[in-house]
């Protein structure tokens, strides 16, 4: 590197994140001149600093000149995975939503046929009593969270869970046939998010939103539950945002659209 570069470091790291961003978004190996448009750095800059960077690991140079993300970067996620707990990485920011809401926010996981509540903050604002305590359970068709891990699955597998569990109603309000599940999980693919309408308890409504790991597994889910007069739709966007940056603090890279 020149004498300028090495009494810049921050500048140095600067330009090394741009590149590693750069790579991350190709499956396949990406030449020199590609990184340069890319980042604007100029080529003799990229290749000095994709030079140091090959020799730790971090990418990998191809016998054509070209460039893709190393061993040493995986080996490193790896061990910040291992020490990962989703619950820790998800209640500073379960929190916020509680503050900026007022309402009870939940993050449940499947298991099964149900979904079981790990963590929620509770709102304390009405009598109507929410089930959703931690270590509370509920099928997967009548919960938000549910919905959204049902719309995961195959055609085939829906229509598996449907025949073996029956649908059994909770309230009123739960869908118990297969032809109005299919299409609510339509509705929950298209939008990104789930709502239970009084579907697991009277008086109860909920909006949920994924929660994906860094293999972009669906892992769990964020829901907002309050009390049915004062339910607002217009919440899903903050509920579905707060999912996406739990996610990305787990390591998921949200897929993007490339010219």
């Amino acid at each position: 590197m020149s004498a300028n570069e090495t009494k810049n470091p921050i500048q140095v790291i600067e330009r090394m994140m741009k590149l590693l961003d750069v790579l991350s978004h190709y499956t396949g190996p990406v030449s020199l001149k590609l990184l340069s448009q890319e980042t604007g750095l100029h080529p003799s800059t990229a290749h000095r600093i994709l030079g140091a960077m090959a020799s730790s690991g971090f990418v990998e140079k191809g016998d054509s000149g070209t460039y893709r993300l190393g061993i040493r970067l995986l080996e490193l996620g790896n061990i910040v995975k291992s020490r990962i707990d989703i619950r820790d990485v998800a209640m500073p920011l379960m929190q916020r939503l509680h503050e900026q809401t007022g309402e009870s926010v939940n993050l449940g996981m499947r298991q099964g046929d149900e979904i079981v509540y790990v963590e929620r903050t509770s709102s304390g604002r009405s009598a109507v009593r929410i089930v959703h305590i931690v270590g509370a359970r509920a099928p997967l068709h009548t919960t938000a969270t549910g919905k959204l891990f049902l719309a995961e699955d195959a055609v085939s597998r829906v229509r598996d869970y449907a025949r073996h569990t029956g649908l059994p109603a909770a309230t009123p309000n739960s869908i118990t046939s297969l032809p109005l599940l299919e299409r609510e999980l339509d509705k929950v693919r298209r939008h990104g998010v789930a709502f239970d309408m009084d579907e697991v308890e009277t008086g109860v409504r909920c909006i949920a939103a994924g929660i994906r790991d860094d293999s972009g597994a669906l892992v769990a889910g964020l829901s907002l539950s309050t009390p049915a007069e004062r339910f607002d739709a217009d919440r899903a966007p903050i509920v579905k945002q707060t999912a996406e940056e739990i996610s990305a603090a787990l390591g998921y890279i949200k897929p993007q659209k490339r010219a």
